[in-house]
């Protein structure tokens, strides 16, 4: 299956590293017209510089998802340039370098910092390329999830499996609010993959007996890669997966929870 987006407008939050990155150079290898952003500056360019050693573009700007004023400046001004707009990725998210700890213990802060860039962030983009859709009578959003939520949280944090499940919930009743207009919305829930800073003080902090005992639940005994997510990303905004919607698509080796 020859997956191409030839002249398509794509949108991908949380591009500086990791999965957001991954996506993004996918997306471009495929010929699509990439817009990327995320608020780490120095990480975006050296996604735009490895797009530019492929020998594809990836526009980047810097870019709070959890300022809607913002993101409507980048979005708007992303669409108007090509005057479309055709799949949008919710990748932006993660624990912001929190660790677990006894609820009790949580500040109120740090739950809705969570919140809003793993939420609130998917709303405001939602909510700016659903005329941009309606008017096409067609688009694709794919929100990236976790199998924290799905199940339980590796890393105790209860801000993050509480707001993946949350956006979970959202891909599934905005999956029925912009079906009439053509427009899928899924998401992909993830497994444990080493893939960026964060992802890799966990990895460590398992120690080598919780390391192994992580790969031995997963069926395909091994840890995925960001490519291996950024491939479910472009079949569910291909043509090939226009009839699925509302789905929650788990990329995980067969991770036993």
């Amino acid at each position: 299956m020859n997956v191409r987006f030839d002249g398509d407008v794509v949108l991908v939050t949380g591009a500086a590293h990791g999965f957001g990155r991954a996506i993004a150079l996918a997306f471009a290898d495929a010929g699509a017209n990439v817009f990327a952003a995320d608020v780490a500056a120095d990480g975006l360019a050296h996604t735009a510089e490895m797009a530019d050693a492929r020998g594809t573009h990836v526009d980047v700007a810097e870019v709070d998802v959890t300022r809607r004023e913002a993101v409507s400046a980048w979005m708007e001004g992303a669409a108007e340039r090509h005057d479309r707009l055709d799949v949008v990725v919710n990748n932006a998210g993660g624990v912001l370098g929190q660790t677990g700890r006894p609820v009790e213990t949580v500040p109120e802060s740090d739950w809705q910092a969570i919140y809003a860039v793993n939420v609130d962030a998917a709303f405001h983009t939602t909510s700016v390329a659903a005329p941009w859709f309606k008017r096409a009578r067609s688009g694709r959003i794919v929100n990236i999830a976790s199998g924290a939520g799905l199940g339980v949280s590796l890393t105790g944090i209860q801000a993050y499996a509480s707001a993946k499940a949350a956006l979970i919930g959202f891909t599934r009743q905005m999956a029925h609010e912009l079906g009439p207009w053509g427009v899928t919305v899924n998401a992909i829930a993830p497994g444990f993959v080493r893939s960026n800073p964060t992802t890799e003080r966990q990895w460590n902090d398992l120690g080598e007996e919780g390391q192994a005992n992580l790969v031995d639940s997963i069926a395909l005994k091994r840890l995925g890669t960001a490519e291996d997510i950024a491939h479910g990303v472009l079949f569910l905004a291909s043509t090939q997966s226009a009839w699925i919607t509302g789905q929650v698509l788990s990329i995980d080796g067969g991770h036993r929870r």
